[in-house]
């Protein structure tokens, strides 16, 4: 069985793709919306945790406060835009691996089967 996916991801498009590329590739997934939602989903192991570093009403000092918790600390998947990559910067070092949405999109049903090398 695949490991499980977390998504912290609010941007219905991008939950809509996530949620139907999981379907086809079989991986276990749940969506959290806020840190405490995360919290909870990640009492149950996870292989890997997407993160949308575009969302500006998500409290991210909370949700990696979250992730610091686990252990051992599934690999963390964040992603941005071209246009925000500046803007999201600082977060870029808290996350395994940083790509852009069109990388997401392009890379995902690989991610949802494989994860992130931590």
């Amino acid at each position: 069985m695949q490991a499980r996916v977390v998504a912290v991801v609010k941007d219905l498009f991008f939950v809509a793709r996530i949620r139907e590329t999981a379907r086809m590739v079989g991986t276990p997934l749940v969506f959290a919306r806020t840190p405490q939602e995360l919290t909870a989903a990640l009492a149950e192991p996870a292989g890997l945790v997407i993160v949308d570093l575009t969302a500006r009403d998500l409290d991210y000092a909370a949700a990696f406060k979250a992730l610091e918790g686990v252990a051992p600390r599934p690999p963390v998947l964040g992603f941005t835009t071209h246009a925000l990559a500046r803007e999201t910067q600082p977060l870029h070092g808290r996350c395994t691996r940083v790509v852009t949405k069109e990388t997401l999109t392009q890379e995902l049903p690989e991610l949802l089967k494989t994860g992130v090398p931590a």
